[in-house]
């Protein structure tokens, strides 16, 4: 059932509610989508929870999808705006309808990477990060190495002046983007601590100090911006928190790639059981 809640801010956000199936686990799940990606990217995957016995909403980000308002050169979006207004006002509202204390946090690469400025991160029992880093742009590997600061130099800052957007629905990387989340992109991954070098600026308050929750880290061998270094990196910014870190070899289960987007998708169903493992661990 869709689902509509409005952030801090007044903005209003719309997300989709699955109700378990069968006996009910403890924890809801909360889907933080990937910059650029709506909601019903993760469809199968949250198929594949709820049957388990988990209720999950997933969400759009203000500007992205179903939580676009008006036309994309007029979004005011921002990443900042995502962590501090966003972010909360799904755990709270997931938890309202549920009526459960705290939830399980399942971060697609931006999703996972914006808790430490979530107000209200104490009432998340545990992230569930996958492919979260800082994205730092000098530790890519691969060709994303090389293309992204064609994209973050040239796309942007083009198609910003001229179409009032970032454009990254023509290059394959996802939906196109509101200028100033565009801008804080390239800006985040530039500067290595992604969302905390906005702290002072966009951003007053910093939990990422008080963030302890557990958390488990899965990134691809073959992904070419969540490389080790930079989810290391991310997770470093959490030195309360307990962290598992999970690399995911390709060929141990018989796939040819994995990458960045990859584990959602029902061709790597191999690789759910083992975020469902990271998930009823939960304490």
């Amino acid at each position: 059932m869709q689902m509509a809640f409005d952030a801090a801010d007044g903005y209003g956000l719309v997300g989709r509610f699955y109700e378990h199936q069968g006996d009910a686990k403890p924890y809801p799940v909360l889907i933080a989508p990937a910059t650029g990606i709506t909601q019903g990217f993760y469809k199968k995957f949250i198929e594949y929870l709820t049957a388990q016995g988990y209720d999950v909403m997933s969400f759009d980000f203000r500007g992205i999808g179903a939580s676009l308002h008006g036309r994309l050169k007029d979004s005011t979006a921002s990443i900042s705006d995502w962590g501090v207004y966003d972010l909360p006002a799904a755990i709270d509202a997931l938890l309202a309808k549920t009526g459960a204390k705290r939830l399980i946090l399942i971060g697609h690469s931006a999703g996972a990477q914006l808790l430490g400025v979530a107000h209200n991160h104490h009432r998340v029992a545990k992230l569930i990060s996958i492919a979260g880093s800082t994205g730092h742009v000098p530790q890519l590997s691969g060709r994303t190495r090389l293309l992204a600061p064609v994209m973050f130099d040239v796309i942007f800052r083009i198609s910003s002046l001229t179409l009032g957007y970032g454009a990254t629905k023509f290059i394959g990387m996802g939906e196109n983007l509101p200028k100033q989340v565009a801008r804080q992109w390239r800006e985040f991954c530039q500067s290595g601590q992604y969302i905390k070098s906005a702290i002072g600026k966009s951003i007053r308050d910093d939990y990422h100090d008080q963030v302890s929750c557990a958390m488990a880290a899965f990134y691809a061998s073959d992904d070419e911006i969540a490389t080790e270094v930079n989810v290391r990196d991310l997770f470093a910014l959490y030195p309360q928190a307990t962290i598992s870190y999970h690399r995911l070899e390709p060929t141990a289960f018989g796939l040819s790639d994995i990458g960045h987007m990859k584990l959602f998708r029902p061709s790597h169903r191999v690789l759910w059981d083992l975020v469902l493992d990271a998930m009823n661990d939960v304490q």
